[in-house]
């Protein structure tokens, strides 16, 4: 063995030593199968001395941060208690002997029932700060209300003879400062209403819960009420509501002992007590989007602030699943060093010297194609709303007779070792450059987020530190990848490939037989519910409708699978032309099944927690988690670890080909306009690099979860992808037609990058379509501007 692989082992131990830890420190404050998964705690913020007489003086209106406001039923002003300062009057020019509050986000709305005016009455720097609000635009004296706020946003629910009238006020940014009608719609009764914004799955939505009389949903993306016709009595104890996670809305009960949760995909309410601290209960309110109570201590004569948490219980790995991780591991880090012992050259590093076969090569491709965000997303986008994506994902068998009879046969006569080696080729080396570069930046940065979403999703679910996740995740790819090159990656892309769907195909059976009625009433209730339909076929292309997603779906994959090097270079692993197009296939054939189990995993998922609303957690801030939730809590001892590390291995099969790939790109695209080239370190050069890019990439994945800046890697994604939309029509110009030169594919990269811009920005062009935009705009005018310069002699 090696010095530089005694090393790499020693890292690897090291590893392994720091997961053991982090998966036994977990245990085990639950068993698997308690009735749910989470459980809600009071906890004392703060206690302040008030003596018994004063209080009697005193009428809770509402809880800000840390502090009380009262009102003085003797003199009717309005008092300010705090921990960290004395009591203190707060003036607003309002009837106090009739005033009203409203909880919002950060602070408390106060009205009286003789005026329109209105305060919000916040916390600055421990003293309270008033901020008149414009009148309400209409009288509200003998109108049921409902105010909330949400993200700046005031909504104002009245309801005028059987019609709710919504009205909204942008409290910071707005042109004019004023309540605007929003919407109305028929309230049909008179009972009383409780509103709260919260997604529905896909866009934002205000939720208007009529008691007795179902729940309203009025989409604030599409204009656009549904009405649901849904008991509302759980909500009978209640006076306010938030938001909560990625699909919940809580409902605290007047009585401090318990809240209502209704989750808003499944549509189901379920309830969680609380067996409070002694006391007498003075109030209940939300502050800060959580529940706080008030209570008089009679043996202390305090008042104390407390909070209502919703905690998770976890349960722990086993060890079992902790020796099923480790094994995991240690088999790709073995893979790694057996194929280390065959890479004599670049050639062996960066293609396998041809010698792998079309069904391994295959079954990479899918497996590159299929990473962690593909494995949770599918199925939480399947329990969010219905099977419209699916045939996003179905595209590739639209695209693969292209791939096969155009792309491959160019790439193959060509011999050569990236994609972007054709582009000087056919054009000049300035697109190569440009392209390799793009693809290069595009794949470190894309590699930190596949590093960054699992990690905390697995952090959510299980407990795991993110940074240890993303560690050994980054650090076991980089190792492989280092020393077995293309090889190793492909091999373990086969192995991960099989975890994956082996662990997918036992998660649906092991959930349909927790449903009651088995298969036949998860079918039942999936259809009744529209979560098996394909998406509206009104030919709109500014919302995901059916061909919305077979016209995307067609351009994007014939962009990735075409141009995309990490795809591209599966292609020439293979001993011939001919076993590249039976790779292709098994890729495209695998597509479908694995399709159709991750599609059906979310909806199963959806069915079971709508049979066990308790069981679906509102700690989630995305429905991404959805699956390793259900993993985590749910599947017995060593599938856990199993499942597990079929998320950790989801990630790492794109990740290791993005490795290779990019040190593809650099030793043979770019090092060689460096420097002179010397083949003989080549091979040194491509392990070098392919450390470089797994390091850079490990680094921004910590960065991001440091400083929390998912929005930049957004921002990050959409301008590099403006040039890779274009690749898609740059490549299939040079490959179709004749007449197109260097000037005209320059000129039509920047003119498809500027449309893009156009489309993105003002146009209601749903965003599936901007690739498709991006390469039709690329070959048309690339192909007219070659006109008006002298076409470049070629030979293919």
């Amino acid at each position: 063995m090696t010095k530089q692989n005694r090393i790499i082992v020693i890292v690897s131990i090291v590893s392994l030593w720091l997961l053991l830890p982090a998966c036994s420190g977990n245990n085990t404050a639950m068993i698997r199968n308690s009735p749910g998964y989470d459980r809600l705690t009071e906890n004392k913020v703060l206690s302040m001395n008030v003596v018994h007489e004063q209080l009697n003086d005193l009428t809770l209106l509402g809880i800000i941060d840390k502090a009380l406001i009262f009102r003085n039923n003797t003199d009717n002003s309005l008092l300010y208690y705090s921990e960290l300062s004395d009591r203190q009057d707060i003036e607003v020019d309002l009837d106090q002997k009739t005033i009203r509050s409203y909880p919002l986000q950060n602070g408390l709305l106060l009205t009286d029932s003789l005026s329109k005016g209105s305060y919000l009455l916040t916390i600055e720097n421990t003293f309270p700060k008033t901020e008149r609000l414009p009148d309400f635009p209409i009288d509200i004296s003998d109108s049921q209300i409902s105010i909330i706020e949400n993200n700046g946003v005031l909504f104002l629910g009245t309801s005028i003879r059987d019609t709710l009238m919504v009205y909204s006020l942008k409290r910071h940014g707005a042109p004019v400062n004023q309540w605007e009608i929003l919407t109305h719609t028929g309230l049909g009764s008179d009972n009383g209403f409780l509103m709260s914004v919260q997604s529905n799955g896909t866009d934002n939505c205000l939720y208007v819960f009529i008691k007795g009389n179902g729940i309203l949903c009025y989409n604030l993306r599409l204009d656009h009420w549904t009405r649901k016709e849904i008991d509302t009595q759980p909500i009978d104890q209640t006076s306010s509501a938030f938001g909560k996670g990625a699909a919940h809305i809580i409902f605290p009960h007047n009585d401090g002992h318990a809240i209502q949760l209704f989750n808003t995909v499944t549509d189901t309410f379920f309830e969680m007590q609380v067996n409070p601290a002694e006391g007498v209960f003075m109030g209940v309110q939300v502050s800060n989007n959580q529940v706080s109570t008030v209570y008089y201590d009679e043996s202390g004569q305090s008042l104390e602030l407390r909070n209502l948490s919703i905690e998770k219980v976890k349960n722990g790995f086993s060890a079992i699943d902790i020796i099923v991780l480790i094994l995991y591991f240690g088999v790709l880090v073995f893979i790694g060093y057996y194929f280390s012992k065959r890479q004599k050259n670049s050639d062996d590093y960066f293609r396998g010297g041809q010698r792998i076969p079309w069904w391994a090569a295959g079954l990479s491709l899918f497996g590159t194609a299929l990473s962690a965000i593909t494995f949770m997303a599918i199925p939480a986008k399947a329990f969010a709303t219905n099977w419209s994506y699916m045939l996003f994902n179905g595209g590739i068998l639209m695209v693969a007779p292209i791939i096969m009879f155009v792309f491959i046969p160019f790439f193959r006569k060509l011999n050569i070792t990236t994609a972007y080696e054709y582009l000087e080729v056919r054009f000049n080396s300035l697109i190569r450059v440009v392209c390799s570069l793009a693809f290069i930046v595009f794949q470190i940065g894309r590699m930190g987020i596949i590093l960054l979403l699992p990690a905390i999703a697995i952090n959510v679910v299980t407990g795991f530190d993110i940074f240890l996740c993303i560690i050994l995740m980054g650090v076991f790819s980089i190792i492989y990848t280092r020393m077995g090159g293309i090889e190793a990656v492909v091999w373990t892309d086969a192995l991960q490939v099989v975890i994956l769907l082996g662990g997918a195909l036992y998660a649906i059976f092991h959930i349909v037989a927790q449903i009651p009625g088995g298969w036949t009433e998860t079918i039942s209730v999936a259809f009744s519910n529209g979560k098996m339909s394909f998406g509206s076929t009104v030919f709109d292309l500014s919302d995901s409708t059916m061909w919305t997603v077979l016209i995307a779906t067609f351009f994007t994959n014939l962009t990735t699978y075409g141009t995309d090097q990490s795809m591209v270079q599966r292609y020439l692993t293979t001993s011939s032309q001919k076993a590249a197009r039976k790779s292709i296939m098994t890729n495209a054939l695998l597509v479908i099944p694995s399709t159709l189990i991750f599609f059906f995993i979310g909806t199963a998922l959806f069915v079971y927690y709508k049979y066990n609303p308790a069981h679906a957690t509102p700690i989630l801030d995305s429905n991404d988690a959805i699956f390793p939730w259900y993993i985590y809590t749910r599947l017995p001892v060593g599938i856990v670890g199993l499942l597990i590390a079929g998320i950790f291995s989801a990630a790492m099969s794109t990740l290791s080909g993005s490795m290779n790939s990019v040190a593809t790109a650099y030793v043979v695209d770019i090092r060689p306009k460096l420097m002179r080239k010397k083949p003989a370190a080549d091979l040194k050069e491509a392990r070098r690099a392919t450390l470089i890019a797994g390091a850079l990439s490990l680094c921004f994945a910590i960065l991001m979860a440091t400083w929390n800046i998912s929005s930049l890697w957004d921002e990050f994604n959409k301008i590099l992808g403006l040039i890779l939309g274009s690749m898609g029509g740059l490549f299939l110009l040079g490959m179709v037609t004749r007449k197109a030169n260097a000037p005209g594919a320059l000129i039509g990269m920047a003119v498809s990058i500027a449309v893009q811009i156009v489309v993105a920005n003002y146009t209601p062009v749903h965003l599936l379509l901007y690739t498709t935009v991006g390469f039709i705009t690329c070959f048309v005018v690339g192909y007219l501007a070659s006109y008006f310069f002298k076409t470049n002699k070629t030979t293919v």
